[in-house]
């Protein structure tokens, strides 16, 4: 039987991640204090503190500028897709008897 993940709010892995950075306790501490294991506490603090350097570096900018072009990208496929999608019903009710209609 296999076992599910426990999902941590987002709050809390701030919460820990904060603890961890500020006090001088090991980690093996606040890992029961906060009934997660000390890996996962370790996992938190480095992916914290990177997600630090690339909002110091500039680096966050540059994925929120990607992420606006991605989504601009993928608005015009949406029309583009939308206006042949129309465009080929319109057609294909104009070709068969009947209007397109199967029943």
């Amino acid at each position: 039987m296999s076992r599910t993940r426990k999902n941590y709010p987002a709050p809390f892995k701030t919460k820990v991640v904060i603890a961890a950075l500020r006090d001088d306790r090991p980690v093996s501490e606040l890992a029961s204090q906060f009934g997660v294991h000390s890996t996962v506490i370790g996992r938190w603090r480095r992916e914290a503190l990177a997600s630090m350097e690339a909002g110091f570096s500039g680096k966050l900018e540059v994925q929120q500028n990607n992420h606006t072009l991605e989504v601009k990208a993928l608005h015009a496929k949406i029309g583009q897709l939308t206006i042949e999608n129309d465009f080929l019903s319109e057609a294909s009710s104009r070709l068969t008897p009947g209007g397109g209609k199967k029943w």
